[in-house]
């Protein structure tokens, strides 16, 4: 049986954070396994975010924007993003990266299998792959399989109970993505539009959530056009396409494009609490371990500084619990907003524009960071209609009992 210092469940965003962090630390020369079940040779993802300074990937970016559009609720403006910037990094770059880097490092083994299952075992921890047993000191878990999620599916990841799901919210961040090519000019390359409600919002069942486009632009020409939804349901195939091809036609005013690639995806949008300890060597990390924003469905660079935090725990403690845990207030926020989206989405369009028309954007990119101080936190909440986030404060009262 194979032994390690750290034991990697899963390669993917979380993963691969980790063991970067790790490699860039007085802990570089401790044996790790890394074990996905993909190959991880396709771009099967981008990750998005906004930044101060450099990006943790920053030689590996694909793409950068200076401003950031937001059209709905009456109001349509570009904003410039500085101090900020908005940041693509595509999945294929960062396999391509890292499979290069840990290839040339001896004590990196990377292991393609099914991982049955992650636990506590007579030393350390076990992880079983195809029926092979290894072991290690620490183990991370990050699988995810969004095809599955469901909140039962949700909450047995986080190791809590069935009749626990009936106190927390769970929605999903879900979309398709179009990567179009066009005939003539027709997309601004300096500005991502970061939210375009300019299609319908509701469907022959009702309201459900919120629904935007979502663009990444190129060049003139080419765009990653992407139809989102934060919402309890999911569409058909052909919902998503549909919508795509009605905006792009009827909001773009273009009917010569072609689709050179697709993205698609499921990021859950829950207030359920994801304990980071899953046993006595075991730690969950990335979407398992909590790490998704509940109100926005960003994840990538919570991911990047918690990774170098369980670092940090590491190499001062001996173990890797010693990380910091967000200021419940903003868990109360996310509660609040998921709570009204579940329940009035008609209103998600009204709240967002009024969060980017009457706050300073710096000031909405620090608190959807968590990074605001309390003061300023309330001056942005005093900028979006009262009695819904009031009434969604007693509902969870009620929902809660506390």
């Amino acid at each position: 049986m194979s032994h390690y210092d750290f034991i990697l469940a899963g390669g993917g965003s979380a993963g691969l954070n980790l063991a970067h962090a790790l490699l860039q630390s007085p802990l570089r020369e401790r044996s790790i396994l890394i074990v996905d079940q993909d190959a991880k040779e396709t771009n099967d993802r981008t990750w998005c975010s906004w930044l101060v300074g450099p990006h943790p990937f920053e030689p590996l970016l694909y793409a950068s924007w200076e401003r950031l559009r937001f059209t709905g609720g009456g109001y349509d403006a570009i904003l410039p993003l500085a101090p900020y910037r908005y940041t693509m990094l595509r999945g294929l770059d960062l396999y391509a990266y890292s499979r290069e880097t840990f290839a040339a490092l001896p004590n990196v083994t990377r292991l393609q299998g099914h991982i049955e299952s992650v636990a506590d075992g007579s030393s350390g921890a076990e992880v079983v792959v195809d029926g092979r047993a290894f072991t290690a000191d620490w183990a991370f878990d990050s699988r995810w399989l969004w095809r599955e999620y469901t909140p039962a599916v949700v909450a047995a990841a986080a190791g809590l109970p069935p009749q626990a799901t009936r106190r927390y919210h769970y929605l999903q961040q879900h979309f398709l993505g179009w990567e179009i090519e066009t005939e003539t000019p027709c997309f601004d390359p300096q500005s991502v539009t970061l939210f375009d409600f300019r299609t319908p919002q509701r469907d022959a069942l009702g309201w459900d959530g919120m629904r935007f486009m979502y663009i990444l632009p190129f060049s003139e020409r080419r765009a990653l056009v992407e139809f989102t939804l934060f919402s309890a349901r999911l569409l058909s195939q052909a919902d998503y396409e549909t919508a795509l091809r009605d905006y792009i036609r009827d909001v773009l005013g273009v009917y010569d494009f072609r689709v050179v690639a697709t993205e698609d995806g499921v990021i859950p949008m829950t207030d359920q609490p994801f304990p980071r300890r899953a046993g006595r060597a075991v730690m969950r990390i990335g979407t398992r371990g909590g790490r998704v924003k509940a109100s926005s469905g960003f994840a990538f660079l919570r991911t990047a500084q918690d990774s170098r935090a369980i670092v940090r725990s590491l190499a001062a403690h001996g173990h890797p619990f010693d990380v910091p845990a967000s200021p419940g207030r903003y868990h109360l926020f996310d509660s609040l907003l998921l709570q009204i989206l579940y329940r009035r989405g008609d209103l998600a369009e009204r709240i967002f524009a009024d969060l980017f028309s009457k706050n300073p954007l710096d000031r909405l990119l620090r608190f959807l960071d968590e990074e605001g101080p309390p003061g300023e936190n309330l001056q942005l909440m005093a900028t979006v209609p009262p009695v819904p986030f009031i009434a969604a404060w007693l509902r969870l009262k009620l929902l809660r009992r506390v």
